[in-house]
């Protein structure tokens, strides 16, 4: 028998899914067009060989194998991934954090049919260990308990290493913020250096960029097939056709290969106004080679605004060489996987999630708790921040739920347990982007950002419709209060007072979060944000709604030091510009410079997009120095002027506080501040 009875034939037309969760989803039901028989949900997905067998599972499809704890809740990528597979009739087990000096943890559950699947987790694993000061941070808020050490460094890599041990010869996937960002040649801030892309160094087979749940399910399917087509009872290398053939040009993905296997003229040069189309099915962007970049560290702008550009016109494939001979290995990444339709997002998060962490956590997951009451309406965002990674991972174009499929969770907040009739959160990257869409051309457009340096004429969107949303949403039987604690985009909130004085006297609880970054023009202008003068016409509006309203309220600027073209006049200038108004700064975060974000080529390079220098704080010292014009005591003992507590207790408190606050910045899938961990915050 090939199959357990829970698992045995591809999903038709006209298939009932054999489970439905407790509240049906809005509108009609959603029914695979690929994947298998869709498979009953369980409580949670299993992490253990008894848990598979009292699901009646006799072997998984799918492990996945993730450096976070197992949250049950929409935003841990997982937890949405693995049920989107289980939607689609593929049996998937996870293993969470596992040891990473034996690969005990990680077989577990024996070998899956089909593949492992590798994330380092909802952030940047070095992101997660280090401060913006090459500091050993003491916490991981997506670990039990808090505690930090749970997963290793380069947590992608490793786990990867613990996959090819626990099942030889088995197919490896990648996926996950720290693999989408680090798809090619990237600076590595950690070592002060310039690493070749991630699938050299992990061996891996595919990687998953992007939101992954279309290019996994496709790399799910296209293996299932090609293992049914020979007969086979599982993944087996000398029965089945090369992976190569079988991954190749799935979207939303990325493998080695040789550089002649796409590239018709390899001696062309593929510069950000070239997009290098041979005529063929899609066109093909050449980014400098690896051996290239390592020459010239100007040529990583190159390559990062190509990949900005390969992401959002979405119809090109890109190839980056290892070096320029004529047989060189490569990474092909083939057009991004298209955004999910309304019906297909509402699909996902009708999924019946448990929205805690599994039982075998011990102690509470403090993620879980910033996390449990928020509802995602939309992924995406059009800023285009130049030290945000949401450009590259969730992409510029807007997806959105139903608002009937908002609704619904809502509804379903009232079956949790605790649950105090309070919704932490109602957005996405930025809250005033539901429903936005672009009516121009994404693969003609040749805009780094759809706000930047003003609003697209062609971004369009009706933010009432947000608002009337939010409304409901607190109609909701059981709902008291909602928060939009993922902020606003304030230059887009500007063109619509009637939206702007909603937010602001109904939906704001004392505090609004939005991210002017700085006030220096200039600095701006390199951020790809509003400059100062947008800023402070949203600050006069604030003031006056919050006024009529009669409530005190307050805007928490979200602010950052150390940016690549920020000089210490520029930080005394901002300085300068809070002491006027009486303000002290409370969020305020040094640039990091993590892989694949423009910011961080500008770092490395030296140089802004169009090439010309720019000052760079690239020491601890300068950077440290940039960050105490706003916060003089930072990192300071007591009896060196600092606060009560030490120099790196203090440093460390700041650190958490900053982290807390980027991670009630949704970016969704688990991806949240992984997301935008360039620095800033991508409003």
């Amino acid at each position: 028998m090939r199959h357990s009875s829970h698992h045995g034939r591809r999903a038709r037309p006209g298939d009932t899914p054999r489970h439905a969760p407790r509240h049906a989803p809005h509108g009609p039901a959603y029914l695979p067009e690929r994947g298998r028989t869709p498979l009953p949900q369980p409580a949670f997905l299993p992490t253990t060989p008894r848990e598979m067998r009292d699901l009646g599972w006799d072997r998984l499809d799918v492990l996945l194998v993730s450096g976070d704890a197992y949250v049950d809740h929409p935003t841990f990528a997982v937890a949405l991934l693995g049920r989107w597979l289980v939607a689609h009739g593929f049996r998937t087990g996870i293993v969470a954090q596992p040891r990473w000096d034996v690969p005990d943890d990680v077989a577990r559950m024996g070998r899956p049919r089909l593949f492992t699947g590798i994330s380092a987790g909802a952030l940047d694993s070095m992101l997660v260990h280090y401060t913006a000061f090459r500091k050993k941070r003491h916490d991981d808020a997506f670990t039990p308990g808090g505690r930090a050490g749970a997963r290793p460094n380069r947590a992608a890599i490793v786990y990867a290493n613990l996959a090819r041990q626990a099942f030889p010869g088995l197919p490896v996937v990648l996926g996950g913020i720290e693999a989408s960002l680090r798809r090619i040649s990237h600076y590595d801030f950690w070592t002060d250096a310039l690493r070749r892309p991630i699938l050299m160094d992990a061996k891996a087979d595919l990687l998953v960029w992007g939101m992954g749940e279309r290019a996994l399910l496709d790399a799910a399917c296209a293996l299932d097939a090609a293992v049914e087509a020979v007969g086979a009872e599982a993944y087996d290398a000398a029965l089945l056709p090369p992976l190569a053939d079988i991954f190749d040009a799935i979207p939303g993905t990325a493998r080695m290969g040789r550089a002649a296997e796409w590239d018709a003229d390899p001696a062309a040069d593929g510069g950000p106004e070239d997009d290098g189309d041979d005529g063929d099915d899609a066109p093909l962007m050449r980014l400098p080679s690896h051996a290239a970049i390592t020459a010239d560290p100007r040529l990583l702008m190159r390559a990062t605004l190509l990949l900005e550009r390969h992401v959002h016109r979405g119809d090109a494939r890109a190839i980056q060489p290892v070096d320029d001979t004529a047989g060189s290995r490569a990474v092909l990444l083939a057009p991004p996987a298209p955004p999910l339709s309304p019906q297909e997002m509402d699909a996902l998060y009708a999924l019946p999630f448990a929205r805690r962490a599994h039982p075998s956590h011990r102690e509470p997951v403090p993620a879980e708790e910033m996390i449990r009451t928020s509802i995602t309406t939309h992924r995406g965002c059009g800023g285009g921040c130049s030290f945000c990674s949401l450009a590259l991972h969730q992409g510029r174009r807007i997806a959105s739920r139903s608002r009937g499929s908002v609704l619904d969770e809502a509804r379903r907040l009232n079956d949790m347990e605790r649950f105090n009739g309070s919704v932490s959160d109602v957005g996405g990257p930025s809250a005033n982007m539901w429903n936005a869409r672009c009516t121009l051309d994404p693969a003609r457009c040749r805009r780094a950002s759809c706000m930047h340096p003003r609003v697209c004429p062609g971004f369009a969107v009706d933010q009432t419709e947000a608002v009337e949303l939010l409304r409901a949403v607190r109609a909701t039987p059981g709902v008291r209060h909602v928060r939009v604690a993922s902020g606003v985009r304030f230059d887009l909130a500007l063109r619509d007072d009637t939206a702007l004085r909603a937010y602001t006297m109904e939906f704001t609880g004392g505090q609004l979060k939005v991210a002017p970054e700085h006030v220096c023009d200039g600095v701006l202008d390199l951020m790809r944000k509003p400059g100062l003068a947008v800023f402070e016409r949203f600050l006069t509006a604030f003031a006056d709604h919050s006024a009529a309203a009669g409530k005190e309220q307050y805007v928490v600027p979200y602010l950052l030091s150390a940016f690549p073209g920020c000089t210490d006049d520029d930080m005394r200038a901002l300085a300068r510009w809070l002491a006027a108004r009486g303000w002290s700064p409370r969020q305020v975060q040094c640039f990091i410079p993590t892989p694949g974000t423009v910011a961080t080529a500008m770092f490395f390079a030296g140089i802004d997009p169009e090439g010309n220098p720019v000052p760079v704080a690239r020491t601890d010292a300068a950077r440290l120095r940039q960050h105490r014009i706003l916060i003089p005591d930072f990192g300071l003992p007591p009896g060196a002027g600092g606060r009560p507590g030490g120099g790196q207790e203090q440093r460390e408190r700041q650190e958490r506080r900053e982290q807390r606050e980027g991670r009630e910045r949704r970016n969704d899938g688990g991806r949240r501040r992984g997301s935008k961990s360039g620095g800033g915050r991508g409003r």
